[in-house]
């Protein structure tokens, strides 16, 4: 067996400016990619997991693009822990290449497998790719991590430079990948997966940035760019799409993009956030956590058309528009005090762009509990809000075709009565 590394792929499924695979092709080996379906996460979807299927098509095009190379991609469906050891019996490692990742589970799969890989005298190197700053990187100057986003974001958008956004130029090291045959892949059906109806947004948002600012809060509009699915799953870089905020002026985009960055911070920083208020006082609130109303919710049944619109946009296309996230988000925890923690799982189930510092923050962030969050008696009016990004009604009327008709659902709860329920409740939880 002749020597190699290997780069794990996770979070970065591109060949083009990724930050691990340039290191690797630079290393004293030839470079073999890997993929790992891993069962830890996978066990606890559904068969037709869009996402999975995105994931699938990802990595058959990643294959193509490497056996053009004369190399190839080898992917594995497994648990990281067991699969690692078969991969050795496999290859003659010498090193492994991979990029950061910041949730709690990945953490500690990375921990355990730096502590295995070490014990079998084998290089473990990681690397920054799927953000400008992290960790460490933006703290204040008492070396202590932001938790409000505005002076964060001035001193992110302080430190960027060149040198942060330029790209790995991987392209010219692709001669040290691992020259070698077509290496069979699992199938989605062999792993228990059926290939999923939903259509996937392509990187397409250049022509978004012009009018970014002034049309990303209509949900009628397609104003926003549509790429969370391709920043969670690496297949667009980071750097890409800061150097094209920053060259089509697009400040509000970047500023959405730091956005990102800060929750990332946040999660790495104070990871029982994931699971726990941030602010930990609003762990007192007594939640109502009805069922029934949570259903209706969840099935766009509330009859408050704006937050039924969009929950029926999420069931039927794995997306929503971001304005219309707040919406449902503060209705949920505020008029119908339901946990936070019920919505933020129902996203993670749904959303096609899903990703845990995001998803999280916002939640947290409606409910009043999170960073830099909506005071706890800001609750949304439902009327007011499509009043203010709805007036035709075209977003509502295209997701709620019986709006406006005898067949329309009555209000699951009357506005003012809520706003009083809730702000009697968390006053009580909070004082």
């Amino acid at each position: 067996m002749i020597p190699i590394s290997i780069l794990w792929f996770r979070r970065d499924l591109r060949l083009a400016d990724n930050a691990a695979l340039y290191h690797a092709l630079k290393s004293a080996y030839p470079v073999l990619p890997l993929f790992i379906f891993d069962k830890n996460i996978l066990d606890k979807l559904p068969k037709d997991d869009a996402r999975v299927t995105f994931i699938y098509q990802t990595i058959e095009d990643l294959k193509k693009e490497l056996q053009q190379l004369g190399s190839d991609l080898l992917v594995k469906y497994g648990e990281p822990e067991k699969i690692w050891p078969e991969i050795l019996k496999q290859f003659d490692v010498k090193e492994v290449y991979t990029n950061h990742d910041y949730e709690p589970y990945a953490r500690e799969r990375d921990d355990n497998m730096a502590e295995f890989l070490t014990s079998e005298k084998i290089i473990f190197k990681t690397y920054k790719d799927q953000v400008i700053f992290e960790k460490n990187e933006i703290l204040k100057a008492d070396k202590t991590p932001y938790t409000v986003f505005t002076p964060f974001y001035k001193q992110w958008h302080a430190k960027l430079n060149d040198f942060y956004i330029k790209a790995y130029p991987t392209k010219k090291y692709f001669k040290n990948l691992l020259q070698c045959k077509h290496i069979p892949h699992p199938s989605l059906n062999e792993m228990g997966f059926e290939k999923s109806k939903l259509d996937f947004p392509k990187i397409s948002y250049k022509n978004k940035l012009d009018n970014y600012a002034k049309e990303r809060d209509f949900p009628a509009e397609d104003g926003t760019t549509h790429i969370g699915l391709h920043l969670r799953f690496g297949t667009l870089s980071i750097r890409k799409a800061v150097r094209d905020a920053i060259n089509a002026k697009s400040n509000v985009w970047l500023s959405e993009l730091a956005w990102r960055e800060f929750y990332m911070m946040i999660l790495w920083h104070f990871p029982y956030s994931a699971s726990n208020s941030f602010k930990k006082q609003y762990d007192k609130i007594k939640w109502r956590n009805n069922e029934d109303e949570f259903k209706a919710w969840c099935e766009g049944n509330t009859g408050y058309p704006i937050v039924d619109a969009c929950m029926r946009q999420l069931n039927q296309t794995g997306w929503m528009h971001n304005r219309v996230r707040m919406i449902v988000a503060s209705f949920l925890t505020k008029h119908l005090l339901v946990d936070w923690r019920w919505g933020e799982a129902y996203f993670a189930e749904k959303l096609l762009d899903y990703e845990m510092a995001s998803n999280v923050g916002g939640w947290q962030w409606a409910a009043g509990s999170g960073n830099d969050a909506a005071p706890y008696f800001r609750v949304f009016n439902p009327e007011l809000q499509t009043k203010k990004f709805d007036p035709k009604f075209e977003y509502i009327k295209k997701w709620v075709p019986e709006f406006g008709t005898k067949k329309y659902a009555q209000p699951i709860v009357e506005h003012t009565f809520a706003r009083e329920r809730v702000l009697k409740v968390f006053k009580e939880a909070l004082s």
